[in-house]
């Protein structure tokens, strides 16, 4: 491997809480981050993650400041046969980005991020959330697919594959990705590019953070907004079916520009849904527009016209607040069950199927959403990333949400109650971004058939499986 210097962020303030315990003392003289140990101020703050569900307690946590950071970290941990994970924006469900008892690499304060708005690219550290992006590239009418949620951080969702709203017409957020660059288990610091490195490149887009630490992400940007045809129509849950069967018609027809997703649960209490609807089952047809407003008005007119709706939000509106329409549904601190399938399409059954349980949860958060794919997603050949599921055209994710834990059991239970009465529908693979902690067979669906070619890498860069926090590959 070719290695080349490492640079780091400019942040230069001294921690704020050292470390005094032997060995950490040592492993806090080399890093300028802080290294919080259990009984530290912060060190809960620090160890929240935004599934409530994950109460995980590390041995340490450092938080990094830049590449030196990750460098001394990486090498302290090895040195002393330590395991490690891997922290960057904390949004994953599975809760891989902490460990008991192990050491947190915690990125999510390297929030580097530099647009260029004549190469139209952006290149931005791991700490980096979907809003962060957004809010600098918005400024120069720019865009690349960045999830559907501003909390989401950016280095898992291009890690994962990165769906979203624009993924139809822009691609995933992995297919945008130019270059990377990363730390690997024998601590070189390279580059992972088309040029550099390509079997590594290929391998870090769609297969998760089983192959290095990436400390910088430089994706294309697309010209889009600040102003956007966006938003969402709402029916009540009597009109299901009838809205389901219209709309699985109409996507049929609409160009790759626009990107949905249906949403199901109860509505919230908010101001632009009639009071008499809240807190009572509806189904959403929820939309983005990545293109000429006009051109979208015509394109969404059929919908518009479709039906009974409660409510019609679907308006121009600047993109970076329709980015945060799920915000409020997907807050940091409650209790959070996934479970996922991959759907070739919405046959009658399936749609009857999923309306029969859809409401069934007693949580009023809870809510499952199928988003559209196709379009850019699907012209890229499965074997050309490691994404494998380009052949799918719908993903289904079942979101059992609540607060208290008395009750978990009652809300698992429904999650995966829906999701096996899914399972005939599915294309028997999963998003890997939305698969929770569900064994070597379900990691294998989220690869697909490239798994055996991600072992393969795995194998070249981490062939001792240090990163092995994650939806992991084994390299044995």
């Amino acid at each position: 491997m070719t290695t080349r210097r490492a640079t780091t962020s400019a942040d230069t303030s001294p921690p704020s809480t050292p470390a005094t315990s032997a060995p950490w003392a040592v492993l806090q003289e080399h890093v300028r981050g802080d290294v919080l140990l259990p009984a530290a101020p912060g060190y809960d703050e620090a160890r929240a993650l935004w599934n409530a569900m994950i109460d995980k307690r590390p041995a340490a946590i450092v938080r990094c400041t830049g590449v030196a950071d990750v460098l001394a970290t990486l090498r302290f941990a090895r040195e002393r046969d330590i395991p490690l994970a891997v922290r960057a924006g904390g949004h994953n469900v599975a809760g891989t980005a902490l460990r008991d008892d192990g050491l947190v690499l915690d990125l999510s304060r390297m929030k580097g991020i530099r647009v260029d708005p004549v190469a139209r690219t952006v290149r931005l550290q791991p700490g980096i959330l979907n809003g962060d992006l957004d809010h600098e590239t918005q400024a120069f009418g720019l865009a690349v697919t960045s999830g559907i949620a501003s909390t989401t951080g950016l280095s898992g969702l291009t890690l994962g594959g990165g769906i979203g709203w624009l993924m139809r017409a822009f691609g995933l957020t992995c297919d945008n990705l130019r270059a990377a660059d990363v730390v690997t288990a024998d601590g070189a610091f390279i580059t992972a590019s088309e040029e550099e490195h390509p079997d590594l490149f290929w391998a870090l887009r769609g297969g998760g953070g089983n192959f290095g630490v990436v400390t910088s992400f430089t994706l294309d940007l697309h010209p889009l907004g600040p102003t956007v045809l966006a938003g969402a129509i709402l029916y009540p849950a009597s009109a299901a079916g009838e809205v389901l069967r219209f709309y699985r018609d109409y996507i049929e027809g609409v160009p790759n520009a626009l990107g949905t997703i249906v949403l199901l649960r109860y509505a919230p209490e908010v101001p632009w849904i009639p009071a008499a609807h809240w807190r009572q089952p509806v189904v959403a047809i929820l939309a983005c527009y990545a293109g000429d407003i006009a051109a979208g008005a015509e394109v969404l007119r059929p919908l518009k016209a479709f039906g009974s709706p409660i409510a019609d939000i679907i308006e121009p509106k600047p993109y970076t607040l329709h980015q945060r329409m799920f915000d409020a549904s997907a807050p940091p601190g409650l209790r959070y069950y996934w479970k996922s399938h991959y759907l070739g399409g919405l046959s009658d059954d399936a749609i009857d199927t999923l309306l029969a349980r859809a409401w069934r949860t007693s949580s009023l958060r809870s809510y499952t959403i199928i988003g559209r794919m196709g379009g850019a997603v699907g012209r890229v050949d499965a074997s050309a990333t490691a994404f494998a599921h380009r052949d799918a055209q719908h993903v289904l994710n079942i979101n059992g949400v609540w607060t208290e834990p008395a009750e978990d059991e009652v809300h698992v239970e429904w999650t995966r109650d829906l999701f096996t009465a899914m399972e005939p529908f599915s294309t028997g693979g999963v998003y890997v971004n939305f698969l929770g902690n569900e064994g070597e067979d379900r990691v294998r669906a989220a690869y697909g058939a490239n798994y055996d070619r991600l072992v393969e890498v795995k194998r070249r860069y981490d062939p001792d499986n240090v990163f092995n926090s994650n939806q992991n590959i084994v390299p044995g």
